[in-house]
């Protein structure tokens, strides 16, 4: 009987904790709730966001691009690991805000998703938020010389570009220089602070917009500039900069943005 009696102690005592720690057992392992269905307009213009940064060349096997779910603003929308120009319909996941997958239904998860839960938690006014390769923008990340804007259509960069660096947030080097988890995507989040862009030491940038056909712009002007201004740098002499005054104004007045999104989309799936 003492024995049996402790046993029950035991199994009541495993339950109970379970309930403190998880609400209910087994609560550590159920997915978060889906933020609901999602036009199939928008989800087409989240695989054209893929795809149109595969075409222009601002990533190539890697880098990714998300939304935040419209009828929710605690998750968002991303593709599952895969290279942007094979993103699909059916490779869309939907994340919570700690980069938790609703159902992954065995699609692997971009180990770097904690980059957009984290800008979606700083960041309210944020709606896309898009990780690149950028290859121009990784010397400006290296080096003091900031990345400044040359060009009208970069013009958004005028409020400055911040860099990232991992081993600030306390990454050991042997770590690989990934965002791999909540704390690191934080730290990158505060950094990106009320900016448009970051840059990330050695590895690419982060861009972020109010929606994604803003934030798909803005990362193929940002690489545009870039090379425009590397280009001004070998010239030699002084840089006339967009000024502050011209950035401020071009945001009030952007013009026709929707044309070049037109454009691109329609090359990027071919109708």
């Amino acid at each position: 009987m003492i024995r049996h009696a402790l046993s029950m102690a035991i199994v009541i005592s495993a339950v109970m904790f379970a309930l403190a720690v998880g609400g209910r057992p087994g609560a550590a392992q159920t997915s978060p709730a889906s933020g609901g269905p999602v036009d199939g307009a928008i989800i087409e213009d989240l695989v054209a966001a893929n795809r149109i940064l595969a075409q222009e060349g601002i990533v190539d096997a890697y880098g990714h691009v998300s939304i935040r779910h419209p009828g929710n603003p605690n998750r968002y929308l991303l593709s599952r690991s895969l290279a942007p120009v094979l993103v699909t319909a059916q490779d869309i996941v939907e994340y919570d805000l700690d980069s938790n997958a609703v159902e992954a239904r065995g699609r692997t998860s971009v180990l770097e998703r904690f980059i957009h839960g984290e800008v979606y938690k700083a960041r309210p006014d944020v709606n896309a938020v898009i990780h690149t390769h950028s290859p121009t923008v990784v010397p400006f990340s290296v080096t003091h010389v900031p990345l400044r804007p040359v060009l009208h259509t970069a013009s958004f960069l005028w409020v400055g570009v911040p860099v990232w660096d991992i081993r600030d947030a306390g990454d050991p080097a042997s770590a690989g220089m990934l965002v791999r988890n909540g704390r690191l995507g934080k730290s990158l989040a505060a950094m990106l602070g009320d900016k448009p862009v970051t840059l990330m030491r050695g590895h690419g940038n982060v861009v972020v917009a109010p929606n994604v056909q803003t934030a798909v712009r803005y990362a193929i002007y940002t690489e545009v500039n870039a090379r425009l201004q590397a280009t001004a740098i070998g010239l030699g002499g002084p840089i006339n900069y967009i000024s502050a005054e011209e950035g401020a104004a071009m945001g009030r007045t952007p013009g026709d943005p929707g044309r070049a999104w037109e454009l691109w989309k329609r090359k990027a799936l071919g109708k």
